[in-house]
């Protein structure tokens, strides 16, 4: 007999289905109309009918003069937003001249270490026009900073300057591992920022709430429930720190990952705006309709791609940006075909923009509001997505919240289990992936691929030394111990980190003191 079909996250898929499968739904209750409670049908009124998503490309690499060069021509391709990648030293509070540095300076991301490097990358591109996504986290206040800083002095209004810094410190706990310091200070730090951002840069998305679980091995309903919860602690924090939910709510972002189990990425993404629209309302009190809204971007790509066959990559992240316009978000990274093996060269980074441009303006998946509501299988899957989120979000609030989850464990050792049981799957060919276990051609060429040079690490080095030797030391001395005074103090540190960086303080710098005062996160054991 053969085994019944499941979704990823384990719902069984029906053969069939009918209006008994929705016959509970009730439209106004359950679905609302697009821009209004509960937004399972988007949050917007006209949606993409006016424009579509913001379309986003992933990229950084080698030196900030670089990473420039790369931004120019993805906006001449007609990118309509930055995404910027950090080196792993920039994310970790590391200068490029530290010992731990050595052999990372700008291979997975752009090295940035002062504000003149901020400066280079932006160079020539208008920040009053353009909206810059960091995928920073521990470093996010001092990347923000940064960013502000040479806004300011292009003449930018602070009313102009957009963009996003993810500053997702628990997803790091629980997923992903790049922390610098322990849970507790860093919860401080991503209030400053959002308590910071609500007060000086009005259009600045101070969090963007993000999913790395499921990159890591959960399924869609734990990425969903996980990264919800985290919001949850997000939200409760900042209220403790005394702000109103409707004065930061509504500059609350999220981020996702989109692979190409089709049906249930929309299913996902529907449930989870109505899952956030009744907590914000009903749990916080929230009034404003755009604190109840769940903006959502995505990347789609992720651990979907493969090495093997990697030109399967384009249609791989062809239906995932499907789905995403059929499910309604409001911005889009499409991951390059080769970046399984390393940074997307020009030719892969263009091609992963074009496959966004094809299915905005070559189907008509844009031309409508919610295409697949009243499907019987999205309806009756977006149900039962919105029952297993909700299931293990009540269970994590039973164990004490996300943040006590993780203190733990316990978050770490169910996405690890559920990492082993899709590779044993994986192994055992119960998950097909084409090209890796069924259609597989042995003799693959590999693709042309992105070459780090080699001698940008001794450039960046140099000009770091060079920036040392130009700057105040005194003025740099004086920001700093400024801000070791306001760490061990209560006060907001975005102020103070500002401070420190125009002085032309490095990161590394600002990093050290923030550990002289916070120290550093050791993972729990026995997982």
């Amino acid at each position: 007999m053969r085994e019944p079909h499941t979704t990823r996250s384990g719902t069984p898929i029906k053969p069939i289905y009918g209006p008994a499968d929705i016959a509970h739904l009730d439209s106004e209750r359950d679905l609302g109309q697009p821009g209004q409670f509960p937004f399972v049908r988007g949050i917007y009124p006209d949606m993409y009918l006016g424009k579509p998503w913001t379309m986003r490309q992933y990229a950084g690499f080698g030196t900030p003069r670089d990473t420039n060069t790369r931004f120019r021509y993805l906006l001449e391709s007609g990118q309509t937003g930055l995404s910027v990648a950090l080196d792993l030293p920039t994310q970790l509070g590391l200068d490029s001249d530290a010992a731990e540095a050595a052999g990372e300076v700008g291979r997975v991301g752009v090295a940035i270490d002062s504000l003149a490097d901020m400066e280079t990358i932006f160079e020539g591109i208008d920040l009053g026009k353009v909206t810059t996504s960091f995928t920073i986290n521990a470093t996010a206040p001092i990347l923000l900073a940064m960013y502000q800083a040479v806004a300011v002095k292009r003449g930018v209004p602070r009313e102009r300057i957009a963009g996003t810094v993810q500053n997702d410190l628990l997803k790091e706990f629980g997923a992903r591992g790049a922390w610098v310091f322990p849970i507790a200070p860093s919860m401080r730090l991503c209030v400053d920022v959002i308590e910071y951002c609500a007060a000086e840069l009005p259009r600045f998305n101070p969090i963007s709430i993000a999913s790395h679980f499921r990159d890591a091995g959960a399924t869609p309903a734990e990425e969903m429930a996980y990264t919800l919860a985290d919001g949850l602690a997000y939200v409760r924090a900042t209220l403790d720190r005394g702000l109103a939910i409707d004065t930061f709510a509504p500059r609350l972002s999220f981020f996702f990952y989109t692979y190409v189990n089709f049906f249930e990425e929309v299913a996902k993404y529907r449930a989870g705006r109505r899952i956030w629209a009744r907590l914000m309302r009903d749990k916080f009190g929230a009034q404003l309709p755009d604190s109840q809204k769940l903006r959502a971007a995505c990347v789609c790509g992720g651990h979907s791609l493969t090495q093997a066959e990697p030109l399967n990559n384009i249609a791989r992240t062809t239906i995932e940006t499907m789905a995403v316009a059929c499910a309604g978000l409001q911005s889009v990274f499409t991951a390059a075909y080769d970046e399984a093996f390393a940074i997307p060269t020009e030719l892969a980074a263009r091609t992963a923009l074009r496959v966004q441009q094809i299915v905005a303006l070559e189907s008509d998946v844009a031309k409508t509001i919610d295409p697949l509501a009243g499907s019987y299988f999205v309806e009756a899957l977006t149900d039962e997505m919105e029952r297993t989120i909700t299931a293990l979000m009540n269970e994590i609030e039973e164990r004490g919240g996300m943040v006590r989850c993780l203190e733990e464990g316990w978050i770490q050792r169910r996405i690890a289990q559920r990492a082993f049981e899709y590779q044993r799957a994986l192994d055992g060919g119960k998950v097909p992936v084409v090209g890796v276990n069924v259609h597989r051609t042995e003799a693959d060429a590999a693709p042309e691929i992105h070459r780090g040079d080699a001698s940008a690490e001794r450039e960046k080095i140099d000009e770091l030394n060079a920036l040392r030797g130009r700057r105040s030391a005194t003025a740099v001395a004086r920001a700093l111990d400024r801000l070791e005074e306001a760490a061990r103090s209560t006060e907001n540190l975005m102020k103070p980190i500002y401070e420190a960086v125009e002085a032309y303080a490095t990161v590394g710098e600002i990093g050290d003191r923030l550990r002289r005062v916070f120290g550093t996160y050791t993972p729990p054991t026995g997982f």
